[in-house]
């Protein structure tokens, strides 16, 4: 992998704590300053789904107040009924082709909404706001 140089300015306090970080930890300043870095952005969306790419990269313009929503979203409750539902009769053999597809429908968009809060959680982290 091939490495950049970037000239930061960082507050005193900031630099401080990387340097005690470093010497307790035995490590160059570099590393520390590149590990948290590294550490802090927002997970890469080159492994998303490439459908949710370029809504999930649009995500990193949005207010924490959008962010917010978006993280908090919940699955309808009766959409949560119906997949608990085929969980049920797929456990016990007994769904038909059309609810086999029902199914997994219901299953990606719980996975999508699972990975937009996850990301919106993640933005939202790496601005400073408080998460659970």
């Amino acid at each position: 992998m091939t490495s950049t140089s970037v000239t930061l300015q960082l507050p005193e306090p900031v630099f401080s704590y990387l340097s005690q970080v470093a010497i307790a930890t035995k490590r160059p300043l570099e590393q520390v300053v590149r590990q948290s870095v590294e550490g802090n952005l927002p997970p890469s969306v080159a492994t998303a789904p490439a459908e949710m790419r370029d809504e999930l990269l649009a995500m990193q313009a949005m207010s924490v107040e959008q962010l917010s929503r978006i993280a908090a979203q919940q699955i309808a409750p009766n959409d949560q009924a119906r997949h608990l539902e085929l969980l049920e009769k797929n456990s016990a053999g007994d769904l038909t082709p059309v609810e086999q597809e029902e199914l997994e429908e219901l299953r990606l968009a719980a996975d999508r909404l699972m990975l937009r809060k996850a990301y919106a959680w993640s933005v939202l982290r790496w601005r400073g706001a408080a998460t659970p």
